[in-house]
């Protein structure tokens, strides 16, 4: 027939129908995926020094505080652990960070322009700020030099110690990686924890009879425990897939035990000389744990900018949440 039209061929000015998945679709819900399955997120380029930078300045920074709070309580030895844990932390930090950028000037480049849309440079700055006042009020300590001086400088390194804990969660948070972007209300407590965790567990290595630090330990290693819970509950199923296989859930699981058991050991432990080698050797698992959580975290964004299905999921659910508002309005 002269006026028949090949099937598959619309007439010219007509549109294809709509059709979306869910309730009265003519086809199911395509699977996520992209062209050949690649990865549609670029992976990180970091290497181990970052999250091994991750732990020591977040215990740097929550031990600052944990000295102001036992000096002005009165418990100047506590404030003295305290204070060299921070410095120690914070010595460390540099190294790291210069190591992973690969020449030591990228990490002064860093510092020409302060840029608070930038959660590196904000960093940079907050690294840069904090650590001449966390190694002062270390080493005026040990001196016994300038006693207000010193307090002036741990007042500062307290003041920045919460920021340099939780900024690096914010910048994870900040990149395109899904499991990382979508924990960006979640992400920031679980470093907090695992950083008051670690400034306590640090203080009760040296001083294991201290019950302040004691205190500090366990409240720490309980709130890393439930602050990672509830990040792992608030992702999407097809985001949340690392935490439950491949490198990042082994080290997830050996977080959560070292966590737990150290946690228990510490604040379970009876007094003596037995006591005191059980809390040591569970501010070590803490230590560990801490280590774990950080590791467990990093690996986990190389894992799912790898995962194409990861990316286009939430991305399509909220192409779908925004095109079923528009039809109701």
């Amino acid at each position: 027939m002269s006026g028949a039209r090949p099937a598959g061929v619309r007439r010219p000015g007509t549109r294809r129908p709509r059709v979306r998945g869910g309730r009265g679709s003519v086809v199911p819900d395509a699977e996520p995926r992209s062209y050949y399955d690649l990865p549609i997120v670029k992976a990180p380029v970091w290497t181990w020094e970052v999250p091994a930078y991750f732990f020591v300045g977040g215990a740097a920074g929550a031990s600052s505080v944990l000295a102001v709070v036992a000096e002005a309580t009165g418990n100047a030895s506590l404030a003295r652990t305290a204070r060299l844990v921070a410095a120690g932390g914070v010595a460390a930090s540099p190294p790291l960070l210069i190591s992973d950028l690969g020449r030591p000037e990228r990490f002064h480049h860093m510092l020409r322009v302060l840029k608070p849309t930038s959660p590196m440079s904000v960093g940079s700055w907050i690294l840069a700020l904090y650590a001449p006042a966390a190694i002062g009020a270390a080493g005026l300590d040990v001196l016994g030099w300038f006693p207000r001086l010193r307090r002036v400088a741990g007042v500062v390194a307290a003041g920045l110690g919460p920021a340099l804990s939780t900024y690096t969660a914010v910048l994870l948070t900040n990149t395109a990686v899904p499991v990382w972007h979508q924990a960006k209300d979640t992400l920031p407590a679980v470093f907090a924890a695992s950083s008051t965790m670690s400034s306590g567990a640090a203080a009760v290595l040296v001083r294991p009879a201290d019950p302040t630090a004691r205190a500090v330990a366990v409240a720490g290693g309980l709130a890393e425990l439930v602050t990672t819970e509830v990040m792992h509950r608030s992702l999407d199923d097809d985001v949340a897939g690392p935490y439950g296989e491949g490198d990042s859930g082994r080290w997830g699981r050996v977080a959560s035990a070292a966590t737990a058991v150290g946690t228990a050991l510490v604040a379970l432990a009876p007094s003596g000389s037995g006591g005191r080698a059980a809390r040591r050797l569970g501010a070590v698992g803490m230590l560990a744990g801490a280590a774990a959580t950080r590791w467990s975290v990093f690996r986990a964004g190389f894992a799912s900018a790898a995962d194409p299905a990861a990316t286009v999921g939430p991305q399509r659910r909220r192409m779908a949440a925004r095109t079923s508002s528009s039809d109701r309005g």
